[in-house]
């Protein structure tokens, strides 16, 4: 299939959201093929470091900045389990002050990092917050924990076995509160059932910016197989309630990940950019009309995304999206929110 003409290709953009990773080694030579969307996404995309995201930024669109998130890459070998994640932290630095030579560019490829931190060990978190700190050379901005979670297996696959009620928890809570005191953000990923446990965080901690990944993953595969849009009122009325908090900041993206069941997902021959922008539109209008686009981001979720589109449709089916807002709407969702929420000097 051909690739699709670049539009609008001088809107500069940051993508708020990509990761880094090498699974080389998870897939055997004689492995069978993957039986859950998400590990046909990773079969697919096995090896994504600083090459493969340069070819993406290079697709034709203006991307002028990136900000990495945790996936469990790279972790310290041999470090206690509280300190292992910060090894992820160390490689995306180096890999930020590689993009930092302009020896690959002009875009600052992961200017802002969203590292992980086991948040449950309460007041013992502090030394891992400030030891991610150290490893991240200025760039270190905030910490996902996802709370995934459903009771049907099928829904998250190998992504399955978190127990439910994470951001409920005391010991949780304990040190989630250490981030408002490190001036650090903090990414909830978390599947559409469980967004009323976000509001009640939220709630509980006005203080510390919340960003709420993929606009809360609604769901449409596994027990909710058929049921998309009917549950999308629930959802919506989820995301509206969310957006009265105004300490929470929305990711608008996630929507080619198999979670949601859309025909696109691996389709043969990919989906075009519009047919993507009218398939994701009733979740991405609701989103930007609740939070507004001072609190929305677009975001690509790369390479995880790629299991339906390549790098440039992603980005024009968002500018399909946003083709009738004005300048400064633009400006906002695709690069100003994201500059201000994770405070990236570029």
């Amino acid at each position: 299939m051909a690739r699709e003409t670049i539009l609008e290709p001088d809107l500069p953009i940051i993508d708020p959201h990509h990761h880094l990773w090498d699974m080389r080694g998870r897939f055997g030579a004689d492995a069978p093929p993957p039986r859950h969307g998400f590990e046909a996404v990773l079969h697919r995309a096995p090896h994504y470091l600083l090459d493969q995201l340069m070819t993406d930024l290079g697709a034709g669109h203006n991307v002028r900045a990136t900000v990495f998130v945790e996936c469990g890459a790279m972790y310290r070998a041999g470090a206690s389990g509280a300190l292992a994640p910060v090894g992820e932290t160390e490689f995306v630095n180096g890999v930020a002050a590689m993009s930092a030579s302009g020896l690959y560019g002009e875009t600052r490829a992961c200017a802002g990092i969203v590292g992980h931190a086991d948040l449950t060990l309460g007041e013992a978190v502090a030394p891992v917050l400030e030891a991610h700190l150290a490893a991240g050379g200025g760039r270190f901005r905030g910490v996902r924990q996802s709370a995934r979670h459903d009771p049907d297996p099928a829904v998250l696959g190998p992504l399955g076995g978190m127990a439910a009620g994470l951001y409920r928890s005391a010991a949780f809570r304990a040190g989630f509160a250490h981030l408002a005191r490190h001036r650090l953000s903090f990414d909830a990923w978390l599947l559409e059932p469980q967004l009323p446990d976000l509001i009640d965080l939220a709630s509980a901690f006005p203080e510390t910016t919340i960003i709420l990944d993929h606009v809360g993953t609604p769901l449409g595969i596994g027990a909710y197989a058929g049921q998309r849009e009917a549950r999308f009122g629930i959802w919506r009325d989820n995301i509206q309630a969310l957006a009265e908090r105004p300490n929470v900041v929305c990711k608008i993206g996630g929507l080619a990940m198999p979670f949601l069941g859309f025909a696109s997902f691996l389709a043969e021959p990919p989906a075009t950019s519009a047919a993507l922008a009218q398939e994701w539109r009733p979740y991405v209008e609701t989103a930007i009309e609740a939070f507004g686009v001072e609190r929305c981001m677009f975001e690509s979720n790369f390479p995880v995304d790629a299991g339906t589109c390549d790098y440039a449709t992603l980005w024009n089916a968002f500018k399909h999206l946003a083709a009738g807002a004005s300048g400064d709407e633009k400006a906002a969702l695709f690069h100003d929110t994201a500059r201000r929420v994770y405070r990236l000097d570029i």
